[in-house]
């Protein structure tokens, strides 16, 4: 089977006059909902859902797979029936509970697509939507790492640049 057939289209598409191959890249979103009520969730991830396609101009065919997670106080459905209600019948889709971290953002739905595309990782618009928008401010915010997370040849290697 040729790689354009494992597609569904041409494994490469032009942009720009020039040749740009298809890669699998990684959207990410999350969003919030007020209790643990099945329509809500369906609702809020349809819009999540939704807002992803139109931000990144996706074509539903090119999504490969979606994996969702809910926090544990989300048990009334599984978020996946509302891909399914806007006609992701194709995709592989599969839910999930995130882990529980002390200080976690409650009642949260996330989503991670995997779709086939030309653009560039830094071309991708990521979607946080309600109380989810707290979830990535800033990448600058990212926290260090503390020396006791380090292994021996990190901190080592770390030492070594400092001092160049």
């Amino acid at each position: 089977m040729a790689n354009n057939e494992v597609l569904g289209h041409d494994a490469w598409s032009q942009r720009n006059g020039t040749a740009v191959p298809f890669r699998v890249r990684g959207v990410r979103g999350a969003t919030t909902v007020t209790s643990n009520d099945a329509d809500e969730i369906l609702e809020a991830t349809r819009e999540l859902l939704t807002m992803i396609v139109r931000v990144n101009e996706i074509e539903i065919e090119d999504i490969a797979s979606a994996y969702l997670t809910t926090t544990t106080d989300l048990t009334a459905t599984y978020p996946a029936f509302a891909a399914r209600q806007l006609g992701w019948l194709d995709a592989a889709l599969l839910c999930g509970h995130e882990m529980q971290v002390p200080d976690g953002l409650p009642l949260c739905i996330r989503v991670l697509l995997h779709w086939n595309t030309t653009k560039s990782a830094h071309e991708i618009g990521h979607i946080y939507l309600r109380e989810a928008r707290s979830l990535r401010v800033d990448r600058d915010n990212i926290p260090p790492i503390r020396p006791v997370q380090m292994s021996n040849m990190d901190a080592a290697m770390k030492i070594l640049a400092q001092n160049r």
